[in-house]
């Protein structure tokens, strides 16, 4: 039987954990002590280890036990922290979501003769495995994702929930959106082209430009259209974009009575109990990508939907089943069809024969749907 070390015990991290203990023998490790606790209570089968992963530099004699490892940890650290495994050669499942180019890491992979699969999530993360797969059946000319992770109750004034780091979602709003059109990169500010969409099963949404198609922008530059949008209830955008206006995401320090600090963190900190998802709190994540292109002579067009909530029986989160479960869907694939070594973005994995299909219904298997309609277009 496999042996996986779950690093990060986090809301997602704890469901990958939970749901790879049905299979393999799962240590899952993290600085927090509670939260290992609460995972070693829900399924005793679970090895924890408490361990700071940015004051650790022994990594190879850490993971030396581990066959594969799933990294989990929060954005900002997810880049030195995937260095770190694929120096201590091993091979690497990653859903850290950083803002470097992962691509980056490529070079250390091969040389260390391991292989690391990033984005692993539901966005970025199945839309790329959905392109991917669609990329080997049709010639694609457009591809659009909308995704949104929210609470079922709105309350003023976000009329939002975080169900991970309010730091990663500030990044989202921070980091200025890359988009595809005419098959030229085009650059826009986060938050801009905000848009009303109806949205099947929800209801009206705001969406708004983010950087979300990422490595989609290196790997599928032969598609003239990409775009990806986040969702929010109507209105979010709006009270984010003020906060920027004003200086509240600002990294410049600012000192006050001899007391250095960056906005930005002071914000972070403010949000995180405003934001904050209690265990009680109902939320779900939605997603719409559509994909357009000839086929047989023939344009088409397929729109592929998921909605999905707040599991009533474990209350475990819709964020963290979209995103935990499609990451450990593809550790159960890999298990048995081993990689070359190297960095693959989801979309690689998306276009190997039968991939696709495993992680479809790895996902269905456990409640997560996804809906398929399809098109013929004038």
């Amino acid at each position: 039987m496999e042996k996986i070390a779950v690093l990060g015990a986090g809301m997602i991290g704890s469901a990958i954990a939970l749901d790879l203990a049905t299979n393999f023998q799962v240590t899952a490790i993290d600085k927090n002590k509670h939260a290992l606790t609460k995972i070693n209570k829900q399924n005793n089968n679970i090895k924890i280890q408490t361990l700071d992963f940015r004051e650790t530099e022994d990594f190879k004699t850490i993971l030396a036990p581990f066959d594969l490892i799933v990294c989990a940890v929060p954005g900002f650290m997810g880049f030195e922290t995937l260095k770190k495994i694929l120096l201590a050669q091993k091979n690497v499942v990653d859903i850290s979501f950083f803002p470097e180019n992962c691509f980056d890491l490529d070079y250390l992979a091969k040389k260390n003769k391991v292989f690391a699969i990033t984005d692993c999530g539901v966005a970025p993360g199945m839309g790329n495995i959905i392109l991917g797969h669609m990329d080997t059946k049709i010639e694609v000319k457009s591809f659009e994702c909308l995704v949104g992770g929210l609470p079922s109750k709105r309350e003023w004034p976000f009329n939002y929930k975080a169900p991970f780091s309010p730091v990663d979602v500030l990044e989202e709003y921070t980091r200025p959106a890359r988009y595809v059109e005419n098959g030229e990169v085009v650059t826009r500010a986060p938050l801009s082209d905000c848009e009303l969409m109806d949205i099947q099963r929800v209801g009206t949404l705001e969406a708004f430009n983010t950087d979300g198609l990422r490595t989609l922008i290196h790997t599928m530059d032969h598609i003239p259209f990409m775009k990806e949008k986040t969702l929010r209830y109507p209105g979010h955008a709006e009270y984010i974009k003020v906060l920027q206006k004003s200086g509240f995401f600002s990294e410049e320090p600012l000192e006050i009575d001899g007391i250095s600090f960056r906005p930005i963190d002071i914000t972070a900190k403010i949000l995180e109990s405003n934001w904050k998802l209690k265990t009680s709190d109902e939320e779900f994540t939605v997603i719409r990508i559509t994909i357009e292109g000839e086929e047989n002579g023939k344009r088409r067009r397929y729109i592929f939907r998921m909605l999905d909530k707040t599991c009533e029986q474990t209350k475990t989160t819709s964020m963290a089943r979209t995103t935990g479960y499609t990451a450990t869907a593809i550790v159960n694939f890999i298990v048995n069809n081993k990689l070359e070594p190297g960095v693959y973005a989801p979309e690689s994995i998306g276009a190997i024969e039968d991939a696709y299909q495993f992680i479809l219904d790895y996902l269905k298997q456990r409640n997560v749907e996804y809906r398929i309609e399809q098109f013929t277009l004038e």
